[in-house]
């Protein structure tokens, strides 16, 4: 391996360093004799140098057996961390085309790390994940499905076998809860109070001390935070931020915060709080505690002058502009002087200056290479909570980390995208001396054929082409709930995708089965017909209507029934009769009777009434009992004594997976809607036993889909929604 000499530390970190060895017990003049002419750059060199004092405590420094140990001299480049990774991956390419993304992911980050002992962990990781998605593309629901295991000689306990799942003719595995991948060790993460054991955690001369007290708050109980920001409506890809956050902490015994990160006032509204909350809870969790961002806007801007005082932080005047992109010119105004930056901060919090005319930038180089993120901006907006109290509102990169400081967060969950900012979370935590959580990654939850971004939505309802937020073709979870999908279908669902570090970007229909599985069990049955055919029973055996018993769950008698009336007159689906038998075709036809379903009688067709067009309008029959007649090839559902209700019913919103791919989509996802995205029902017909239900409630209209009650709903006009349709037999027609 090719490396390259590098200059010695800075006096800044040489002193930190210093300050290091001294504070596990090494003397100073030995401290001073470890740091003096070294060239230990890097936190896996000063973790290195770290571990050698703490084992060789008593012992005369060695030297070259110190310089050895840590690394000293050693520099590895961007371009020799690519060509191991290309190398390695390069050597089990085979396999990995063949086993995707079930390959073992960490045996290419040991080999190419064995290659290359001194290059930075997290550095080496996203090259591989970035040359690994560039080799398989993104991850499918193939990827994502559990592998099989080898049969083993001994079978495993029963409540710990895979069994295979069977749902409306769709078949899946049962995969682990999500509660089983996150409890305990299932994710590596550290342990409450030793953060320090963290790869690429910074260890400071305080760092210990600062533990101990938040273990002595925390009592070493896991704690996690979901922090959303209250200016939109939560989507399905929030749904595994929710689950991942809340679940975590639920799994290891501890709680979980709800923060609002409310530090942009001119897009929040006060329905987006109620909405995520009411998300939150819907899916089952209950927030440890419900706290702002601006809960803590006077000890945020008290650190903000803490961190100018200390040299880190400066008033600067760039505009927006100039200081967008990864290469923006460094900021005249840099170096300025302390007392000077303290008096413009405070002349940015009264007012003095206009928007854009001055921000608070934090002295850092983060990941990503962007250089001093800023900390506070002007913004001359009246904030929801702290009305006109501020002018200066902190921003996420300066926010997020101390928040989690002031709550004592023991695991920040972030997704990938906020990995570039994990270093500038170490730094800014260490600069002002407190409690420091650990930032974990996970990736993004995406899905096919849909947009979730506030402004595309908003475009959306503008445009007329859904009504609001809640429009059950978009995959927020407020139209997923009025749509019908129940709560714990969206928790499997994230469940079955996991807790994957790669992006993972589903099609549709994995979300459905969910929902199929869990409808399957919740959804009593009745029985509705969109496109009715009057059928009179020419020799109804009973002078009045006979009352009819159907279960409320088929498999599960015991689950209860309800009573249905049998009229003389009935209602059967128009695409349930046909006038001509095609070979396959089993339904109603003359000369082919049909069972009503729970009926327990037969009919049969004797006459057939058309209008003036020719259009069959109502059928002559005649019934027979089960018991007696032989049995027929298929059996019907049917109404008598109906409710009129409306039903809505659904398709893709889009034509394309990717409606916001302008190579899918040349003309933009506005071009990409499908004119057939809902069909409205005005007057199908319902069976009488659903006549109390209300909002939210749901059904299995027996053979045409699980359907749920919609808040439009009115007294005796009842609006279902169709969550989804049955997976019925292919070869059934």
């Amino acid at each position: 391996m090719a490396t390259a000499a590098v200059g010695p530390m800075a006096a800044e970190e040489a002193e930190e360093a210093l300050g290091l060895f001294t504070g596990i017990g090494l003397s100073e003049a030995k401290a001073r004799e470890t740091l003096v002419r070294r060239e230990i750059l890097t936190d896996l060199q000063l973790s290195a140098a770290l571990e050698y004092v703490r084992t060789h405590p008593l012992e005369p420094l060695d030297t070259a057996d110190f310089e050895q140990a840590c690394g000293v001299g050693v520099c590895v480049t961007p371009e020799q961390i690519e060509e191991a990774v290309e190398a390695v991956i390069s050597e089990h390419r085979a396999e990995l085309l063949a086993e995707r993304y079930r390959f073992n992911m960490g045996l290419l980050m040991g080999e190419a790390r064995s290659r290359l002992r001194w290059a930075d962990g997290k550095t080496i990781k996203n090259e591989v994940d970035l040359q690994v998605l560039h080799l398989l593309g993104p991850k499918t629901e193939a990827d994502l499905e559990k592998k099989p295991k080898a049969a083993k000689a001994r079978p495993a306990p029963a409540e710990k076998q895979k069994a295979t799942v069977v749902e409306n003719g769709e078949v899946g595995t049962e995969t682990r809860s999500l509660l089983e991948q996150l409890r305990g060790e299932a994710l590596k993460f550290h342990k409450p109070g030793e953060n320090y054991k963290t790869e690429g955690y910074v260890v400071t001369p305080n760092t210990m001390a600062l533990l101990k007290q938040h273990l002595a708050v925390t009592g070493g109980q896991v704690r996690t935070r979901f922090p959303p920001e209250p200016n939109g409506i939560l989507h399905i890809g929030h749904a595994k931020a929710i689950n991942f956050n809340f679940g975590y902490a639920k799994a290891n015994g501890g709680v979980c915060f709800l923060r609002y990160d409310d530090t942009n006032p001119e897009k929040e509204e006060e329905k987006y709080f109620t909405a995520i909350r009411e998300m939150v809870e819907w899916l089952g969790y209950q927030p440890y505690a419900v706290t702002h961002a601006s809960d803590y806007f006077d000890q945020l801007y008290t650190w903000a002058l803490e961190l100018i005082r200390r040299g880190h932080a400066y008033v600067c005047h760039q505009k927006v502009e100039e200081i967008k992109g990864h290469n923006p010119p460094p900021s005249p105004w840099r170096d300025r002087p302390v007392e000077e930056s303290l008096l413009l901060f405070e002349d940015m919090r009264k007012g003095k200056f206009g928007e854009g005319e001055a921000t608070l930038r934090m002295k850092l180089i983060m990941e990503d290479g962007k250089m001093d993120p800023v900390a506070y901006r002007v913004k001359f907006t009246p904030h929801h909570r702290t009305g006109d109290k501020w002018c200066i509102y902190p921003t996420y990169d300066y926010t997020h980390c101390l928040c989690d400081s002031i709550e004592h967060i023991t695991h920040s969950l972030c997704t990938k995208e906020f990995q570039a900012r994990r270093s500038s979370y170490f730094w800014l935590c260490n600069a002002l001396d407190v409690y420091c959580p650990v930032q974990w990654e996970y990736g993004r939850l995406n899905l096919l054929y849909t947009v979730v971004s506030k402004r595309k939505i908003i475009q959306l309802v503008e445009t007329g082409a859904v009504r609001d937020w809640d429009d059950p073709r978009l995959f927020t979870l407020t139209a997923l709930r009025r749509r019908g999908f129940p709560p714990e279908a969206i928790n499997n669902f994230c469940a079955r995708v996991g807790v994957t570090v790669a992006q993972a970007t589903m099609e549709p229909h994995l979300l459905e089965a969910c929902a199929r599985e869990v409808l399957n069990e919740q959804a009593p049955r009745a029985m509705a017909v969109l496109e009715p055919l009057k059928v009179t029973i020419t020799n109804f055996p009973a002078p009045k209507a006979l009352e009819v018993l159907v279960p409320n769950f088929p498999a599960d008698e015991s689950r209860g029934f309800h009573k249905v009336p049998l009229q003389p007159t009935i209602y059967i689906e128009e695409t349930d009769f046909r006038e001509e038998v095609d070979k396959g075709y089993k339904r109603l036809a003359p000369g082919q009777p049909v069972g009503l379903r729970h009926a327990g009688y037969i009919i049969a067709v004797q006459n057939i009434i058309k209008d003036a067009s020719g259009h069959v309008i109502e059928l002559e029959v005649t019934c027979t009992k089960s018991a007696v007649a032989e049995k027929p090839k298929a059996f019907i559902h049917w109404v008598s004594e109906p409710l009129v209700c409306e039903v809505r019913l659904y398709e893709r919103l889009f034509l394309h997976k990717n409606p916001e791919d302008p190579s899918e989509v040349p003309g933009g996802f506005l071009s990409d809607l499908n004119p057939d995205s809902l069909r409205v029902v005005r007057n199908a017909l319902v069976d009488s036993s659903v006549l109390s239900a209300r909002p939210f409630d749901k059904f299995q209209f027996e053979r045409l889909g699980y359907f749920s009650v919609d808040p439009d709903s009115e007294e005796g006009k009842l609006v279902f929604n169709r969550t989804v349709t049955l997976k019925e037999d292919p070869g059934k027609v």
